[in-house]
């Protein structure tokens, strides 16, 4: 792993995060971030509850004899194939085990399944040298786009 103590870019620093990335159904992404809001604020830079969502996509599995789903849903075959649409739910905190564990509980209290998908790499975060007032022409606030529009 590259020693990031010693980067010093004038544009800002990077530090050590775990991200998550956690696979869900769609309609499930508001109530894990908001369970995991309760023990973490998921904070990035002077911003809270940020996380990335991909575009729907597939999970397929084939479940097992004595899984869930050959225990609770009437009629399926135990080792048929089966596909659902998926998200992937990405957030970040600092590497921290008692962050961690307060996260895990939370996530897996509130998620759909009884196994869930659940991804934890060792990342690096950047942070911004922040100016809320920084002049530069590419920032959004000076660029004459503004905003994107809000999905919601």
């Amino acid at each position: 792993m590259t020693d990031l103590s010693r980067y010093a870019a004038k544009s800002g620093h990077f530090e050590p995060i775990w991200t998550l990335e956690i696979q869900t159904v769609p309609d499930d992404v508001d109530k894990i971030l908001d369970a995991v809001m309760v023990v973490h604020p998921l904070g990035y830079g002077r911003y809270q509850r940020n996380a990335s969502v991909t575009a729907v996509g597939k999970e397929t599995s084939q479940p097992q004899t004595n899984s869930t789903t050959t225990t609770h849903k009437d009629g399926y075959q135990a080792g048929a194939t089966e596909t659902y649409p998926m998200v992937e739910l990405k957030i970040s905190i600092q590497r921290d085990l008692e962050v961690l564990e307060k996260v895990m509980d939370a996530i897996l209290y509130v998620h759909h399944y009884e196994q869930p998908v659940i991804f934890l790499r060792e990342d690096w975060a950047s942070r911004a040298a922040y100016d809320p007032n920084s002049k530069n022409p590419n920032r959004w606030w000076n660029d004459n786009r503004g905003m994107p529009q809000q999905l919601d």
